[in-house]
């Protein structure tokens, strides 16, 4: 499974410059450039309307494969219409539509069939693939842009386009020999499967629901650091310039992170460290908002946040992945992909008109800064909730406490045996005591006999 994600994204990244090349070249229109990419991401925003059933189906690796070979058949429609000679907006919007649709199925299918095979493995193993598969996503982005850029100067953007497809192809072959099955029914039991609502699913787990919003926010300002920069650079006479320093470090430290995050995870705790990461990004933005033109510090500070991204998506996939199980954990991670892609997209239609708004050194300064407060907001929500559930074992401690002292004062007095009423100690005590028990009258005497009361005889007397 880890080698399906390193395959079909080394593929995407390879091919991310051949799409718009074979959309200007067709259409001779730069709105057609980012069709395929709008088209995309339409499923990913509506896919908890029409995916949720799908989701609860997808439990082992052949269903997935599946999923990835219809991805195939997206990808080969543009190429297929270019040896046709005719690329028409038509072709693009279904290029987009059917990858992205399967690309909304099989990311949350993939990862909870991931972390279900690891989770027997031991403690933590959940966690830790979790973060590898993060790995194998992250190093893809290393080595493709430059092996893309050659490729288009060598064989021009359509060839690239028949690799992309190659590469998904190659990942279903992979996928497709994973045995193992999520926990899920299929066939004619299928159609009673459970289906929690997303909602339903991160009400029930608060820390993974502030996790996801704090996801959230952050791609929706995603766009200050991506196209900001762009702007910045083409407003300093150096286009691509910053963006490409900026990616770079970025990218760079983010795989040597992604590469030690599986031995850090277990150690640190998720929520605080995903809150941590974001307070990390958003200081980052700052950083940026300030650096001016100069390449090498963007870079550095570029390469500083990149430190800490992977450490933030881990613990959000090791929350979802330990403290969720089977239906559930599929919509948990579906939701996580479609509160953060599609706050990306969001962002990515908007970002245009606020950095034309606000400037860039503005929207960066503001970005950065609302990262900082939705970390500050996840770590003091974090902090309250375990004060409440310290406070609530202190209580729990001391009504157990003196629950259990009655209880052994009770069984103490049971095992007791009944006390003998004690003799009276005073002189009227035994006086009144004397009184109330009548003494047995004494034998009459030949000389009392017949007569009236007796007194009582002196001693010594006859």
């Amino acid at each position: 499974m880890l080698g399906t994600t390193f395959v079909v994204w080394l593929g995407q990244r390879i091919t991310a410059v051949a799409m718009p090349l074979v959309a200007l070249a067709a259409s001779h229109s730069a709105w057609s450039t980012g069709l395929v990419g709008g088209m995309a991401g339409l499923p990913l925003v509506t896919a908890p309307w029409w995916a949720r059933r799908c989701w609860q189906r997808l439990t082992s690796g052949r269903a997935i494969a599946l999923v990835l070979a219809g991805q195939v058949v997206g990808l080969l429609i543009v190429p297929v219409a270019a040896i046709a000679g005719h690329v028409g907006w038509y072709a693009l919007a279904a290029t987009g539509l059917v990858s992205g649709g399967c690309t909304a199925l099989a990311g949350p299918a993939q990862r909870s069939l991931l972390a279900e095979i690891a989770e027997p493995l031991g403690d933590y193993a959940a966690a830790k693939a979790l973060a590898w598969q993060d790995f194998a996503h992250r190093s893809s982005m290393v080595v493709a842009p430059a092996l893309g850029a050659l490729a288009v100067g060598a064989w021009g953007p359509v060839p690239l386009l028949w690799c992309e497809a190659a590469g998904v192809a190659a990942g279903a072959a992979l996928l497709a020999t994973v045995r193992a099955h999520a926990t899920g029914v299929t066939g004619a039991a299928a159609a009673a499967v459970e289906r929690p609502t997303m909602r339903a699913a991160l009400r029930a787990h608060p820390s993974i629901a502030v996790g996801v919003a704090m996801s959230g926010l952050g791609g929706l300002v995603w766009f200050a650091f991506t196209l900001g920069l762009a702007v910045r650079g083409a407003e300093a006479h150096r286009p691509g310039a910053l963006i490409a320093a900026a990616m770079t470090g970025y990218g760079l430290s983010s795989v040597l992170s992604a590469l030690a995050s599986p031995r850090l995870l277990p150690r640190l705790p998720w929520l605080a460290t995903a809150a941590a990461a974001w307070i990390g990004l958003g200081l980052m933005f700052v950083g940026e908002a300030g650096a001016g033109a100069s390449v090498p510090l963007i870079a550095a500070i570029a390469a500083g946040g990149g430190l800490l991204a992977p450490l933030g998506n881990g613990a959000l996939d090791a929350l979802i992945g330990t403290r969720t199980a089977g239906a559930e954990r599929r919509t948990a991670f579906a939701a996580a992909d479609f509160v953060h892609d599609g706050a990306v997209s969001v962002g990515l239609v908007a970002g245009g008109t606020v950095l034309g708004l606000a400037g860039t050194t503005g929207t960066l300064l503001v970005a950065g800064l609302a990262q900082l407060a939705a970390g500050v907001a996840g770590l003091a929500w974090r902090a309250r909730r375990r004060a409440i559930r310290r406070d609530g074992i202190r209580r729990r401690g001391i009504r157990r406490g003196a629950d259990g002292i009655r209880a052994r004062r009770r069984r103490r007095a049971a095992s007791r045996p009944t006390p003998r009423p004690r003799p009276p100690r005073s002189r009227a005590a035994r006086r009144a005591a004397g009184r109330a028990r009548p003494e047995p009258a004494a034998p009459a005497s030949p000389r009392t006999a017949g007569a009236g009361p007796t007194r009582r005889a002196r001693p010594g007397t006859p």
